[in-house]
């Protein structure tokens, strides 16, 4: 199974592409889109929408997993984040992939056996479970860490620790 992992954010959106099962994986790609300040919103959104269909073009992933909502309090960052989430939404349904989500503290069990693990955290494990040379950058390990608990959640002894959502 191939699978594109999306950290949703409107200027700085994690992805990752891995391939594998629950027990044989690599990873493919994974990087940032980074979109300048300079942008106004509704540009960025349709940068991070249009970088993630080209990417769903590259890869042609057979399904897409995405970080669920979380709880923020601002406001302002709530409804950001939502509307970057919605933009990596729009792009897999642009393409007729099914999308799965997953809470923050959910991945970060999956992956480090922590639900309140920190970044660097998550990033070592990423590295160590995919056997990367150098730790990724903190939103390209997250979105790898997606990805991992998205295959581990194919895995019939770790499906009831982390529940599948499609959205």
């Amino acid at each position: 199974m191939r699978i594109l992992a999306i950290d949703p954010a409107i200027r700085n959106t994690g992805f990752a592409v891995i391939e594998g099962d629950p027990q044989n994986h690599k990873a493919l790609a994974y990087d940032v889109i980074s979109i300048p300040k300079k942008f106004p919103q509704s540009e960025a959104l349709s940068a991070v929408r249009t970088g993630l269909c080209n990417l769903i073009k590259k890869w042609e992933p057979d399904e897409v997993a995405v970080e669920s909502i979380i709880y923020v309090q601002s406001h302002r960052t709530a409804i950001s984040m939502g509307a970057a989430r919605a933009a990596a939404l729009i792009a897999a349904a642009d393409h007729g992939l099914k999308v799965y989500e997953y809470a923050p503290r959910k991945v970060k069990q999956a992956v480090v056996g922590n639900g309140a693990a920190d970044k660097s955290q998550v990033a070592f494990m990423v590295r160590a479970l995919l056997g990367l040379k150098e730790t990724p950058v903190h939103d390209a390990a997250d979105a790898l860490a997606i990805a991992l608990a998205h295959l581990f959640s194919s895995d019939p002894l770790k499906q009831k620790s982390l529940p599948r959502t499609q959205v």
